[in-house]
């Protein structure tokens, strides 16, 4: 019983460092000429306070998703479904399309030169460029 507590608990706390250690990175396409962004520029796309850029959001309750506008913007998840709301119903904004994998994400920003989304570190391919990266 004490080793399988113990091997439970290893599992859990290697799950975590794994999770915690993983990078999010902000990309475009090929196609798009931008090569670098700052974290302060993604969060002005992201939260619909420039058109400049066509964001391709997370799924609602993915972790990745969370983690990154924790990182850009210090927003939680209810901040940002809140700033979203109200753009909408004043008709100002049209939220980021979500998409609910890393996959479809690449997809389709790879197929916009407008598209801006963020990813795992791990997925990146040359399909896409990495302009910003979230340690």
């Amino acid at each position: 019983m004490k080793t399988t507590m113990t091997s439970l608990l290893l599992t859990a706390l290697l799950g975590t460092t794994l999770s915690a250690s993983a990078e999010t990175v902000v990309i475009v396409s090929q196609k798009n000429p931008a090569t670098r962004m700052f974290s302060e520029q993604a969060s002005q796309f992201f939260l619909g306070k420039s058109a400049m850029f066509t964001p391709v959001d997370q799924a609602e309750s993915s972790a990745i998703r969370a983690d990154f506008y924790h990182k850009v913007a210090d927003k939680d998840p209810a901040q940002v479904k809140a700033i979203w709301s109200k753009l909408v119903f004043t008709g100002k904004a049209t939220p980021p399309k979500e998409y609910n994998s890393d996959a479809e994400v690449k997809k389709a920003v790879a197929a916009d030169p407008k598209a801006i989304g963020y990813i795992n570190k791990n997925s990146v391919d040359d399909t896409v460029k990495v302009i910003l990266s979230l340690p």
